[in-house]
């Protein structure tokens, strides 16, 4: 199947302009000496201890979209194994609560939470080993290239699948086989572990700072696994380059049934000739819409809505903190969760294996190539976004850079690794091929007509103070106050989201919208999404906020002297499952709380 070709058809008079900081170059290219010894920095703001805005108009619809069935993909994960002087803070006076990973023997019964909490047919969990070491990242002899998985040769691809299918042939025991790899991410996103010492806190490695490096230092080991079975250190995986349109449709290699990329279970429609990903799961049948959306999409989560580290990278989450919440980052909800849900086959499986359910998402080759996009995405995000509200995109807080990871190296060696080890990718020996980045120029055209949103804000029906939370089932409409008149430097915050663990739940949010057209995200007025895949939690339900940045969104809008806007929600799943607490805008300044604008 041939790459997606498609034409932009945002108009380029809407590129990225000097006036707003973010001036960049369609193509992105790496520097080969860019420091590997960064200093770390954060800037972070969770705005939790906002008070909630008392007073809304709310009005709700029935969603003229499509039944949305699909569901998504990941969660939880930890990684080290009883070993706290290891996690000392580098710096003095720091909490030092960083989070600790269960212990190996205390791998339990896995659960499919989708399936209402039944056992697993395959246990979760990795082999026992005796020998746990400090892992030392070795010097880089040799910097590894991972290519995009649609610019690769046959020689690579056939390469790849030696590896493969070497993997798969491994001894059911042996933790470098395919099934055992696959187990790290089934043990510790879906409930197979009772970590102690952590109090009521869930342990997770999604909806968290952790998403990021936890995944990274798992595709480094498997990456080097594959490479040690066919005696080529030097092999690097591909990475499936779904933000760019000539990467929208599965990479070809992974679509060959004799193939030992091949995966039977995912959704027919997803390997169609030339099906495009729905990185918003819209549902749109229209591929030129869908490739609108997803460049829109990535100009939000890359660029857009992020006013905070903790916006991109996720909340905070510290071990034994009864105070920590649930967080995910803008690319974490957004296009990272959509693949999982567009490729998991809900239709023809119990419970939407392999890519779309978090026990099963590793048994898919698929999910290491989505993945090294989304790893990817972090790197581009951290060193090659300049930006006037982010200038420095680390995080120096010791509970991030001290959490821990257990993994198998490609010896079959049980080995410690920890956050602050895999800040950066060239120390760990690999890059990106350059790829075209069409979405830093998709900043959405501006919206200047208003009469449509007038309209519908005095129409919505007034409403008592206990109006939240509100049950997003429909399409819901909220005035919320501004914190001051005009364009201003704000965010939106949707607080208490709280949901029903066991569903996909997606819900997109737009700012003074003027249509109901749910499917187009390419205007001015989509401002971001919340979504969520099944996972286990200790109660059926679990709860979280999000923000979004709104400041770059007023200046495409015209908001003139209004003192309040128009929240639209849109829901993508159908029936209950979500509720929000409160939604509210606040001005993105620091205060007496937040002097750095932290993440505490």
């Amino acid at each position: 199947m041939a790459s997606l070709h498609l034409p932009c058809t945002a108009n380029p008079s809407h590129s990225l302009s000097p006036s707003n900081s973010h001036t960049k170059p369609s193509h992105f290219f790496f520097h080969a000496k860019r420091s590997i010894n960064r200093g770390l920095q954060i800037s972070c703001c969770s705005g939790q201890n906002q008070e909630k805005t008392s007073q809304n108009d709310v009005e709700t619809t029935t969603p003229p979209q499509g039944k949305v069935d699909r569901r998504n993909m990941l969660v939880g994960l930890g990684g080290l194994y009883g070993a706290s002087n290891l996690l000392a803070s580098t710096t003095p006076g720091a909490s030092a609560n960083p989070i600790k990973p269960p212990e190996l023997d205390k791998c339990g019964v896995a659960k499919n939470w989708v399936a209402g909490g039944t056992l697993l047919k395959d246990s979760c969990c990795p082999p026992l080993s005796e020998s746990i070491i400090d892992y030392r990242i070795p010097p880089v002899l040799e910097m590894k290239i991972r290519p995009s998985a649609h610019r690769v040769s046959p020689e690579y691809i056939f390469k790849y699948n030696m590896a493969m299918d070497r993997m798969r042939r491994l001894p059911k025991d042996d933790p470098r086989s395919f099934m055992q790899q696959a187990n790290i991410h089934c043990a510790y996103c879906n409930g197979a572990y009772d970590q102690p010492g952590q109090g009521t806190l869930d342990l997770q490695v999604h909806y968290n700072w952790l998403f990021f490096p936890f995944h990274r230092w798992y595709l480094y080991f498997y990456e080097r696994i594959l490479g040690k079975l066919i005696g080529d250190p030097t092999f690097a995986l591909p990475f499936w380059n779904w933000d760019n349109p000539k990467g929208m449709t599965i990479p070809p290699m992974f679509l060959d049934p004799e193939s030992a990329l091949y995966d039977e279970k995912r959704d027919p429609d997803c390997i169609k000739p030339n099906a495009v990903v729905d990185l918003g799961l819209t549902r749109s049948t229209n591929p030129l819409q869908v490739v609108t959306n997803n460049l829109t999409i990535m100009y939000s989560e890359m660029i857009r809505a992020n006013a905070t580290v903790c916006d991109f990278m996720g909340a905070p989450y510290r071990e034994g903190d009864p105070n920590s919440e649930a967080g995910q980052g803008a690319l974490e909800r957004g296009s990272h969760t959509s693949v999982h849900g567009w490729v998991g086959d809900y239709k023809g499986q119990p419970s939407g294996e392999d890519l779309g359910n978090f026990y099963s998402a590793g048994r898919d080759p698929l999910f290491y190539c989505h993945h090294g996009n989304v790893d990817r995405m972090w790197m581009i995000w951290q060193n090659f976004l300049p930006s006037n509200k982010l200038p420095d995109k680390k995080i120096n807080d010791p509970d991030f850079l001290n959490a821990a990871f257990l993994f198998y190296d490609e010896n079959a060696q049980l080995v410690r690794v920890t956050v602050k080890d895999c800040l950066d990718n060239l120390r760990m020996g690999f890059d990106y091929q350059r790829i075209d980045l069409p979405w830093l120029d998709y900043r959405p055209p501006p919206q200047t007509a208003g009469a449509k949103v007038t309209r519908a804000g005095r129409t919505a029906a007034a409403v008592p103070n206990t109006v939240f939370p509100i049950t997003v089932d429909k399409i819901v409409r909220v005035l919320v106050p501004k914190s001051k008149k005009g364009k201003a430097d704000e965010s939106l915050f949707l607080e208490d989201i709280t949901v029903d663990t066991s569903k996909l739940l997606k819900v997109d949010v737009f700012v003074n919208d003027e249509d109901d057209n749910v499917f187009e995200l390419d205007k001015a007025s989509y401002a971001g999404t919340y979504a969520q895949v099944p996972h286990k939690s200790k109660d059926t339900t679990a709860t979280s906020s999000i923000r979004l940045n709104l400041t770059d969104l007023y200046d495409d809008m015209d908001v003139a002297d209004d003192d309040t806007v128009l929240v639209t929600l849109v829901p993508r799943h159908q029936g209950p499952g979500i509720t929000i607490g409160g939604i509210k805008i606040i001005e993105n300044t620091m205060t007496p709380k937040t002097p750095h604008l932290s993440c505490t």
